[in-house]
């Protein structure tokens, strides 16, 4: 069952006023809402170390006019040592024995033994920070194709407590984390809730989400699971939207199937896209269990405001970045702590294309 909220009179349509909305968006009194202190649009309110700009020539090149996918991963040619070194490097905040960095779009949380991924390299990165013997353990992270914040910590008990705060929260649906992607369609209404049941289901030695259509008991104990998930679209324009959302349940893949079933894919998702179909301008969804993943399909014209051939669509990465986490406070009743990273290079490009962001 696919259940949408009713539409709210949105502040935002102007673009004029949603620049200024994501400079500031804040939780308060259980819903977002804009701040009151200015911030940079190109960080979507990232307080993020920012690197000095080499001195020399003022003319600026323009952005869009470099690779079409700057800042990614390419881990053909990185050990292990090398990898520690981009992560340390990617490191947004560090205190006591917790670590937060901004995960690289590509780089798997898990894998195969002897393949490169987050796992692997978590000794050397605690050696690399100065940890010494202490052990460190993933807390929270998105998946490979997702890019954004890592929390890791030193101290099981700091895990353990970090773990309940994150399971409490879903159980009484407070948000904790926040992303943000860019979606080739624009959601209709512009905000609301999406809760449909998910399988994953083994093909091609892939798992995918599958819905499932009014799923009985025996299907929760086989495996089904209710996922739940807070949309809002922040900006438009071009055909595609820049949008907030806020999981509340936890599957692989989730925030991806929910935007399809929106008819509206997350730019870069060569997973599931292919499940929306277009007949005379209209889009449809494809049956899941018919359908393969490949390449994702973009229109002539969002091909020219993106500067790219069809052929380098199949680089295109996932646009979805996790943000934004919200962290219980130091002592029972203080009000929750945030941890924010900035976007990936390649993220505010396409932002400029689009038109979605100043520059």
């Amino acid at each position: 069952m696919l259940m949408v909220g009713r539409s709210r009179e949105h502040a935002c349509s102007v673009l004029a006023r949603v620049m200024g909305a994501l400079r500031g968006w804040r939780w308060v009194s259980g819903a977002w809402r804009p701040g009151s202190r200015p911030r940079d649009a190109h960080s979507f309110g990232s307080e993020a170390r920012r690197r000095p700009q080499p001195q020399g020539s003022s003319k600026r090149k323009d952005p869009v006019e470099d690779q079409p996918f700057p800042g990614l991963l390419r881990t053909e040619n990185l050990g292990l040592e090398e990898l520690a070194e981009v992560l340390r490097a990617a490191v947004v905040d560090q205190k006591g024995p917790l670590v937060t960095l901004n995960k690289p779009q590509g780089l798997p949380v898990t894998g195969k033994p002897g393949e490169l991924t987050l796992l692997s390299v978590l000794p050397q990165l605690s050696q690399a920070l100065g940890l010494r013997h202490r052990e460190l353990q993933v807390v929270r992270a998105p998946g490979k194709e997702a890019s954004g914040l890592v929390l890791l910590s030193s101290c099981p008990q700091t895990a353990s407590r970090l773990q309940k705060f994150f399971a409490h929260s879903r159980r009484t649906q407070r948000p904790t984390a926040t992303y943000c992607a860019i979606t080739d369609g624009i959601p209709e209404p512009s905000e609301g809730t999406i809760h449909v049941a998910l399988r994953l289901e083994r093909t091609d030695g892939i798992d995918l989400a599958v819905p499932v259509t009014s799923p009985s008991r025996k299907d929760i104990l086989e495996g089904v699971k209710r996922t739940l998930s807070h949309f809002h679209v922040m900006a438009t324009g071009c055909g595609c939207a820049l949008v907030q959302l806020q999981p509340l349940t936890v599957l692989p893949s989730q925030l991806q199937v929910h935007m399809t079933l929106q008819l509206c894919p997350v730019l870069g998702d060569h997973t599931y896209a292919a499940r929306v179909g277009t007949v005379l301008g209209q889009r449809f969804l494809w049956p899941s269990k018919t359908t393969k993943p490949q390449t994702q399909v973009l229109d002539e014209a969002l091909l020219r405001r993106l500067h790219l051939s069809p052929s380098q669509v199949a680089q295109m990465p996932l646009h979805l970045h996790l943000h934004r986490l919200l962290l219980p406070g130091t002592r029972s009743g203080d009000p929750p702590s945030e941890l924010l990273a900035p976007l990936p290079s390649y993220f505010s490009r396409t932002l400029q294309c689009l038109r979605l962001s100043k520059r």
